[in-house]
C-alpha cells in the first residue's frame, strides 16, 4: 500500500511544497507533477495520476508552484514564470536525491507548459514529460500558438489531450508538435476538455497516461 504525506523543502528558494507518494514496491523511478493556472496540488487529476503511477512503483511528488504558495487563489503572476520554473526545478533535483532511477516532469496545463520551457533551458534536468492538457494557444485565438520553445525541446515529450479542449485541437497539437526536436507522442481522451473529462473521469484517465508513459518513457 502506497504512503502519501506532506512535503515541504524551505532550505532553498523556492519552497517545494507538496504531497510525496511512496510506492510499497519502489522502481527506483519518480515523477514530479504539478498543475494549471487555476488550481493547486490537489486537484482530482493530479491525485488519481499520482495514486496511478505509484502503484505502479513510481514514487510521485505532486506541488504547488510558488505562484500558488504565494497566495491560494487567483492565477499566475506573469513576472513568476521564471521563479515557478525554479521551484520545479528545485522538486525534480530534491526527488532525484531519493531515489535511483529515472526522474520525470509533468504537469496539467500551465504547469505542464512551465515543465517545457524548463526542459528546453535544460534538457538534462528530465527524463521526460508529461503533459495534461498543453494550452497550446488560449481558447477562440488560435494564431497566439505557446511554440516558440519546442524547436530546442530535446527531452522525450508525451501529451496526453481532450479531443474537446478550447486550447487547442487534436489536429493543431499534432501540427504544433512536428515543430518538437526529440521524441513525442500524443494520447487522445475522446470527448474531454481542457479539464480532462473532470473529476469523474480522473482514474480512467490516470490509467491511460501510465499505460502510454511506461511504453513512452521505456519504465
Amino acid at each position: 500500500m502506497q504512503a502519501v504525506t506532506s512535503f515541504e523543502d524551505s532550505r532553498d528558494t523556492p519552497t517545494v511544497r507538496g504531497f510525496l507518494h511512496s510506492p510499497e514496491s519502489p522502481t527506483g523511478h519518480g515523477l514530479v507533477l504539478t498543475h494549471g493556472a487555476g488550481s493547486n496540488a490537489g486537484a482530482p487529476l493530479l491525485i488519481a495520476i499520482a495514486h496511478a503511477f505509484c502503484a505502479a512503483g513510481i514514487a510521485v511528488l505532486r506541488c504547488d508552484l510558488p505562484f500558488r504558495q504565494a497566495r491560494p487563489h487567483g492565477p499566475p503572476f506573469p513576472a513568476m514564470a521564471a521563479q515557478d520554473r525554479a521551484g520545479l526545478k528545485r522538486a525534480v533535483r530534491l526527488l532525484r536525491d531519493r531515489l535511483s532511477g529515472k526522474v520525470f516532469l509533468g504537469g496539467h496545463s500551465y504547469g505542464g507548459r512551465q515543465s517545457t520551457m524548463l526542459a528546453a533551458e535544460e534538457p538534462d534536468l528530465a527524463a521526460g514529460l508529461l503533459l495534461l492538457s498543453y494550452p497550446l494557444h488560449p481558447p477562440r485565438r488560435p494564431a497566439d500558438l505557446r511554440t516558440a520553445h519546442f524547436a530546442k525541446l530535446s527531452t522525450p515529450v508525451l501529451f496526453v489531450h481532450g479531443t474537446r479542449d478550447p486550447f487547442g485541437s487534436i489536429d493543431e497539437m499534432r501540427a504544433a508538435l512536428d515543430l518538437i526536436a526529440g521524441p513525442h507522442e500524443i494520447v487522445a481522451v475522446e470527448g474531454a476538455g481542457h479539464d480532462l473529462g473532470g473529476k469523474g473521469a480522473a482514474a480512467r484517465v490516470a490509467e491511460m497516461a501510465l499505460d502510454a508513459f511506461r511504453r513512452f518513457g521505456k519504465i
